[in-house]
């Protein structure tokens, strides 16, 4: 096994483009710790700072053969800035989500509610012009359900 430590970022995108482990575990050692300082000050999450740094390197070997000159430590910069910002989108759609979803439970619950008492408070109204003498119960429903006025009555 050859040294990685001593070549360049451009010999080691040369040997990862042809499929050599061993420059690919070289870049990664070698930038694996800076990716993740980097990506903990964005999000000061550990393990989503890791998830980022494995998957930008999952995805450097999976790109290996497609990548030209590259700015290495710029390509990852890249990959990480895009990983994190996908992350934040990500979690402020499903916080906005959840806050729809407590706001429409909120409502039901309460429209719910509001028709439930809307019903008990029709039942007492009716059983209250029910208790009516006959008379004033005919006034009554002549004032409000046929809508006739004092003197019509």
């Amino acid at each position: 096994m050859e040294t990685y430590s001593t070549c360049t970022d451009q010999e080691l995108v040369g040997l990862l483009k042809q499929g050599n482990r061993y420059a690919y575990t070289e870049i990664f050692d070698r930038y694996s710790k800076v990716m993740y300082s980097h990506v903990y000050n964005k999000l000061r999450d550990d393990e989503g700072a890791r998830d980022i740094v494995q998957d930008i390197f999952v995805v450097l070997w999976e790109k290996r053969l497609v990548i030209e000159n590259i700015n290495l430590l710029g390509y990852l910069f890249t990959m990480v800035r895009n990983k994190v910002l996908n992350l934040v989108s990500h979690h402020k759609v499903v916080s906005d989500y959840e806050t729809s979803i407590r706001n429409y439970m909120h409502s039901e619950s309460k429209m719910a509610d509001e028709l439930i008492r809307e019903k008990q408070l029709a039942a007492i109204i009716t059983a209250e012009i029910e208790a009516l003498p006959p008379r004033m119960r005919e006034i009554f429903e002549l004032s409000r359900y046929e809508h006739l006025s004092n003197k019509e009555i």
